[in-house]
């Protein structure tokens, strides 16, 4: 695939970037580069390859999902300016 500099004034258009003739120009080159080397990765032989989110194998840590603090909403309110039971109080916001 190939990239041309009407192309490559298009893609400035839609990101909002000013550029130039003299830089058009670059940035196709650049372009055609960085396509040239996706289409050599598209040739590499990966079947029997497993996917994997980081290069060095590693289990997620686990904890076992139960509540250590709870029944303590009178503590949690207890510094708020206005309190209403075991809730915040808020002033309205929408009219």
């Amino acid at each position: 695939m190939s990239v041309d500099t009407d192309t490559v004034r298009r893609i400035a258009r839609l990101a909002r970037i000013a550029v130039s003739d003299e830089e058009a120009d670059a940035l196709r080159a650049d372009l055609n580069a960085i396509l040239a080397f996706v289409e050599q990765l598209n040739e590499v032989d990966v079947t029997g390859v497993e996917p994997m989110t980081a290069v060095v194998p590693m289990t997620m840590k686990m904890r076992d999902d139960a509540v250590t603090d709870g029944d303590q909403a009178a503590m949690v309110v207890a510094n708020a300016p206005e309190r209403a039971d075991d809730l915040f109080a808020v002033p309205k916001v929408v009219e």
